[in-house]
């Protein structure tokens, strides 16, 4: 287990979203990246995805709450022995969500590494 201050782990978390490709970054709209601890009942869980992906959505989808992607600091934490590690799984948890928003599914997600 590794341990990061939380300024850290946002820095983290901002470095990976750097990474993200324009043509991507143009089309996310309405999305909010939280970092919490933990997902409630599920501390293993290490980000999440809550809304509707792109490809799902119809010229009627407006007036919604924004779609979330959590990214769980401590899950990470326990998951990984160096901050090198750290900074990698949190990249990878952070293109895995995207990818969910992006409509991908999880096998499509690991065949391109972000399992």
């Amino acid at each position: 287990m590794i341990r990061v201050s939380e300024q850290r782990f946002e820095e983290m978390v901002n470095d990976a979203l750097d990474k993200v490709p324009d043509e991507f970054v143009a089309r996310m709209r309405n999305l909010v990246i939280q970092v919490e601890d933990f997902r409630d009942g599920h501390p293993e869980t290490l980000g999440l995805f809550v809304g509707v992906p792109l490809p799902e959505r119809t010229h009627h989808h407006t007036g919604f709450l924004p779609d979330a992607i959590f990214i769980y600091r401590e899950a990470l934490q326990r998951a990984c022995n160096t901050e090198e590690e750290l900074a990698h799984e949190v990249e990878v948890t952070v293109f895995h969500e995207l990818g969910h928003y992006f409509g991908l599914e999880e096998h499509e997600l690991h065949h391109l590494g972000w399992g």
